[in-house]
């Protein structure tokens, strides 16, 4: 979408380009629009290392953001002057860094899952299990389509997740019979769409569409939560089928929170933390959980270290089936 600022448009199209997520493009052009406004609108083309350090400083200082934050800055800013105007910055950066400590993850006790799973809408029940059975990520778990989900190898493939890297977590039997009837649903919607004279198929990322000209129309890469009624694409202006806005689940995530009464601040991701505890104190090995939540660095995973003890990665499909017998 237009920026009205040329020079962010161009960045914009840039990213696209190498292939960034939607959601990164967006969280990159914030950092860099935000740097531009706090040097009271000056190209960066005539801004210096210095100024990137102010603008830093200024984040830590002023506004009192949390680490990962600033990092996230740093890294929009390393991109612009990188990939954009081509003068790499310094790796000696001096700076305030921000001393802002990372929260805790929320997370909810396997009883407190029951009860939240108890109290959910019906229509969000099966992503919400999927996001605590399976570890999935909110836009991770909406985005699916119909060919994720590998019945013989009780597994779903993540394709395109946080990094635009691929994956594949353990499905539990117990939500198959259910994940067969919302790829009935789909189905229904699949053959309707198809007699739609202007449906122009689901979207494919990148040139998938150009490279696979029938894949568009064929039910694997329908989205397996689908919205329910087409739309047109802004990008693209064809008429097609996205998924559920993500917005609704994360509403009945909070309604049910409170049915159930859970004293905690709850949110979709505190399904995701849930699951790396209970496996952890499960006795599950961490870097199979890293594996499982497709994180790139085991330091991340580290934060939801409860429990030291540790067991071969063989066990991982029992362990995960008795977890997630709490969610069905």
């Amino acid at each position: 979408m237009p920026t009205q600022s040329p020079f962010l448009d161009f960045v914009t199209e840039e990213m696209y380009k190498r292939r960034y997520a939607k959601r990164t493009v967006e969280t990159y052009l914030h950092w860099i629009r935000f740097y531009i406004l706090f040097h009271k609108k000056q190209h960066p083309k005539d801004l210096a290392e210095q100024h990137v350090e102010q603008f830093l400083t200024y984040l830590a200082v002023n506004r009192h953001v949390a680490v990962q934050t600033q990092a996230l800055a740093l890294n929009a800013l390393s991109f612009l002057y990188k990939e954009i105007l081509q003068r790499p910055l310094s790796l000696n950066l001096n700076f305030n860094q921000s001393s802002k400590p990372r929260k805790l993850p929320v997370v909810l006790t396997k009883d407190e899952i029951k009860r939240l799973l108890r109290e959910i809408d019906p229509g969000y029940l099966l992503l919400a299990q999927l996001l605590y059975g399976s570890g999935l990520r909110l836009m991770e778990a909406v985005r699916l389509r119909v060919a994720a989900i590998d019945f013989d190898y009780l597994s779903i493939m993540v394709w395109h997740g946080k990094g635009g890297k691929h994956r594949r977590v353990t499905l539990a039997p117990e939500l198959v019979p259910a994940l067969k009837r919302q790829i009935s649903l789909v189905e229904a919607y699949y053959q309707q769409d198809l007699e739609t004279a202007d449906y122009a198929g689901v979207w494919l990322p990148f040139a998938l569409a150009r490279k696979y000209p029938s894949a568009p129309k064929e039910l694997g890469w329908q989205y397996l939560f689908p919205s329910g009624k087409l739309s047109i694409d802004p990008d693209s202006t064809l008429l097609r089928r996205h998924h559920i806005d993500e917005s609704g689940l994360q509403k009945a995530v909070k309604s049910a929170s409170r049915k159930a009464a859970i004293g905690k601040h709850v949110s979709c991701h505190t399904l995701r933390h849930s699951f790396a505890t209970h496996l952890l104190q499960a006795g599950m090995d961490i870097r199979t959980v890293q594996e499982q939540l497709g994180h790139s660095d085991v330091k991340t995973t580290q934060i939801y270290t409860h429990v030291r003890k540790y067991m071969t990665a063989k066990n991982i499909s029992l362990i995960l089936n008795n977890l997630l017998q709490i969610a069905t």
